[in-house]
């Protein structure tokens, strides 16, 4: 991932709370279109102008052949809120993140956790997160629902990694079941990628507990009861099952491995 700084310059007068909305609906725009990442952007006021660093999946996140349809209106409202287009300057690579996957491969699957910023489909190639704006939009027009079933499902695995409060038990049940609400969404996006993309695309059951390994070993598919789900070996070391007309992919339980 990189890190680039936008600058907003006003060319005639304006207030804070216009350019405040103007520049935030553009911020929010391109964060449902997966151009940029992270939840929280500051943005600061200094010597006539406003700046804002943002995380990008690749250098040329921000060019204008990915913008969404949001991301253009957004754009001709900062000229309502008397302010240019903003001017890019590209700071570096992140060290601290994951490099974006270059190209498709033969599979994909929706996978995140709640230390990951970058975007939720990974290709089965490497595991490397492919930019959603590189694939059609799954929705009217951009990726803000992907992106909404990437916070909730974090939300969700923070809170059952933290194990500190009765929530933790709800909060398991919704990243690890296929009867929660979060695996139904989070499944039928899973589908709908996977017809725009013409690409295999999985869903990955989070798995923790079970009686011992054993057990866990011979667990058919929680979705349809298949037994035929297990792997001779996991896939990029991390799935140890999969079922193909489920479409999901699994670990070893993490408390015995």
């Amino acid at each position: 991932m990189f890190v680039t700084e936008l600058r907003f310059e006003c060319f005639a007068d304006t207030t804070i709370t216009a350019a405040e909305k103007a520049i935030n609906n553009l911020l929010e725009a391109y964060r449902a279109n997966g151009q940029v990442l992270g939840r929280e952007f500051a943005v600061a006021f200094n010597e006539g102008e406003f700046r804002v660093r943002l995380m990008l999946p690749e250098k040329e996140s921000l060019h204008y052949s990915f913008n969404s349809p949001w991301v253009k209106v957004a754009l001709k409202e900062l000229t309502e809120a008397k302010i240019l287009a903003p001017r890019e300057k590209l700071i570096g690579q992140d060290i601290n993140s994951e490099v974006s996957a270059t190209e498709f491969g033969d599979w994909q699957v929706l996978y995140t956790s709640y230390v990951h910023m970058c975007s939720p489909l990974r290709s089965g190639d490497n595991l490397l997160p492919i930019p959603l704006y590189r694939i059609p939009a799954t929705f009217n027009g951009d990726h803000k629902r992907v992106i909404r079933w990437q916070t909730e499902w974090q939300a969700c695995d923070e809170l059952q990694m933290a194990a500190a409060t009765k929530a933790e038990f709800a909060a398991l049940e919704e990243i690890s079941t296929p009867s929660s609400d979060l695996f139904r969404r989070g499944w039928d996006l899973r589908g709908r990628i996977e017809y725009l993309t013409k690409i295999p695309t999985y869903y990955y059951l989070y798995r923790v507990g079970g009686e011992n390994k054993e057990a866990e070993i011979n667990r058919p598919c929680p979705r349809c009861g298949s037994h035929d789900w297990k792997l001779e070996e996991p896939l990029l070391d991390m799935f140890h099952f999969r079922c193909e007309p489920c479409r999901i992919v699994s670990n070893l339980s993490w408390d015995h491995q």
